[in-house]
């Protein structure tokens, strides 16, 4: 791989391109953890809700699920493409993922919008940690945390006009 430099806001040299996919790396890989967290839990909560507003919570769940798989998959890959493997299996997540826990079983669906919500800011809160942090690493990686943390608020205020007055 060729050498690159970026320095950082604060005055420090990234020299290589291994200490740039480093810095990448500690930044989109929580998000990785969380977004692939926020897959899993969202399909419980969409298998679960119950109530009056079933159909569009649960298609809007679907969206949200499969928006939060693609943005996954992109920050994943961008880890991947700079030379770094990631780890997303699924004890990892278990263990890394800041998200909330969803209730088991059946919910009614303002317990589970509140809920999805949640996870949702807990993600929100890694995915702009990120994009603060590769300002000083990647400016195209920031990019890649810029169009996540756009999705996951448009995705949070489509879910959350359900409960909203």
């Amino acid at each position: 791989m060729a050498t690159a430099t970026r320095t950082s806001s604060a005055g420090t040299a990234l020299s290589t391109t291994s200490e740039i996919a480093a810095g990448v790396a500690q930044f989109l890989t929580p998000v990785v953890v969380d977004l692939e967290a926020l897959v899993v839990n969202g399909k419980q909560a969409h298998w679960h809700v119950r109530g009056g507003s079933f159909a569009a919570i649960h298609e809007l769940l679907d969206d949200i699920v499969a928006h939060a798989q693609d943005y996954a998959d992109t920050a994943a890959e961008r880890v991947i493409a700079l030379g770094l493997p990631l780890d997303a299996r699924l004890s990892t997540v278990a263990k890394k993922s800041t998200l909330p826990e969803p209730a088991d079983g059946f919910q009614p669906w303002e317990t589970t919008v509140v809920s999805v919500v949640a996870m949702l800011d807990a993600a929100l809160v890694t995915v702009r940690a990120a994009v603060t942090g590769l300002d000083e690493v990647d400016l195209s990686s920031q990019d890649i945390a810029i169009a996540i943390e756009q999705g996951l608020t448009k995705d949070r205020w489509l879910l959350q006009a359900h409960v909203s007055a």
